[in-house]
């Protein structure tokens, strides 16, 4: 399929390596131009090394200064922005019991708040444009909590009501915005926590490659997905055990 982002200009979060480094590639290999980032020099720089012709950024997308500079920077080096793939790693895991009140603010910061900025400094010139996508990483714990986690579930939720409400501001302008809730997938950091690739079945309903994830988040940036907006896509392989 042709996704008719050929020249298109994207920035991608967090994208030195996992999904958000699976979406630029994904982006780059139809054709987009793309800015990618991470806090790590040498990660982002050994990114950008296998996705031709994308531009890296050290940036630290967590906080509302660190997002904003980021699409700033990314802006002036493309020439505007026209897909916005936000994306961050997780808050730290915890309970209602062992999680300080401060945390709370540090992840919303983190997962909701510095997304927010970054809508308001990109959406409007693409409303102006009359074509932009806007996509979020966020988790499928926004549609079915997950234990331990409280921040994540918290933060998360909250980005993805704002996201909603925004999808349908813009939505008659040819702007859309949407997000996406993975499940496991066979990152550094999933394989971290479950072993190594070797023992790890990827043939399995609930654990995914990051390479099909990326190219299914590239389709919600397309041309062919403009009549998808307000979306909360989750793609989890089945694990998600709810009806809606």
């Amino acid at each position: 399929m042709d996704l008719g982002i050929e020249g298109k200009r994207a920035v991608v979060c967090a994208a030195s390596a996992g999904l958000g480094k699976a979406t630029a590639a994904a982006l780059a290999a139809d054709g987009a131009r793309v800015a990618i980032c991470s806090r790590i020099p040498e990660r982002i720089e050994a990114a950008a090394a296998e996705i031709p012709g994308s531009i890296p950024f050290v940036a630290d997308v967590g906080t509302e200064a660190g997002a904003v500079e980021f699409v700033q920077r990314a802006s002036e080096a493309l020439g505007g922005i026209d897909i916005l793939v936000a994306n961050g790693g997780g808050p730290p895991g915890g309970t209602f019991a062992t999680t300080e009140q401060d945390a709370y603010r540090v992840a919303i910061e983190q997962h909701c708040l510095s997304v927010i900025a970054m809508c308001r400094e990109v959406v409007p010139a693409m409303q102006e444009a009359g074509w932009g996508r806007v996509l979020a990483i966020t988790s499928v714990a926004v549609r079915q909590p997950i234990a331990a986690l409280i921040l994540s579930n918290t933060a998360r939720a909250g980005l993805t009501g704002f996201l909603k409400t925004l999808a349908r501001e813009v939505a008659e302008s040819g702007v859309t915005v949407n997000s996406i809730q993975p499940g496991s997938h066979a990152t550094e950091r999933i394989l971290g926590l479950r072993g190594s690739g070797a023992d790890i079945d990827l043939s399995g309903m609930h654990i995914g490659r990051a390479e099909d994830f990326g190219k299914v988040a590239a389709f919600l940036c397309s041309d062919p997905a403009r009549y998808v907006t307000g979306a909360a896509l989750h793609v989890d392989g089945g694990s998600y055990q709810g009806l809606q």
